[in-house]
């Protein structure tokens, strides 16, 4: 089995792009969450893990499970004292992100507005929420002034 590692982070890149988050299977978006939440696992802690979880599985599978997540791009691996060596290729945000983008497109018309005003008016959304949201937009949106506003400074010069 070859690693991603080796092959180039442009290749990675790729392949995450054309793998969908939401086909991912229940067992592979376990696996992901613990790399998520531990770093970097071997195969057997893996196992440990969901052992812990009451998901007794076969040490073949576990590693079926590595595998494909790693063929997809969602994980990674280096070698280490002959021990395969696992973590997350991306962090859990970019990987929402995705799944998200993929909603707007099917539901949405790859609105956000849309996407945004249906988890407001399911209650997905409560009202801190909504006030958080709200300051990170107004900060994004000063953030990008400023920073227009010293690329205008600079081709004025």
């Amino acid at each position: 089995m070859m690693s991603n590692v080796t092959d180039g982070h442009e290749e990675a890149a790729h392949d995450l792009m054309e793998h969908d988050p939401s086909e991912l299977g229940e067992l592979e978006r376990s696996v992901l969450q613990l790399m998520w939440q531990h770093g970097t696992l071997s195969a057997e802690r893996v196992r440990e893990e969901l052992d812990r979880q009451d998901r007794p599985l076969k040490d073949s599978t576990v590693r079926t499970v590595l595998r494909r997540l790693e063929e997809k791009g969602y994980v990674k691996h280096v070698l280490e004292n002959r021990t395969f060596l696992y973590s997350p290729a991306e962090p859990a945000p970019m990987v929402a992100g995705r799944a998200v983008k993929r909603i707007l497109e099917w539901f949405c018309d790859g609105s956000v507005e849309q996407l945004l005003v249906g988890m407001v008016d399911s209650a997905v959304l409560d009202r801190n929420e909504l006030q958080r949201l709200a300051e990170r937009i107004a900060q994004a949106q000063s953030h990008t002034r400023v920073n227009a506003g010293e690329k205008g400074k600079g081709e004025m010069a």
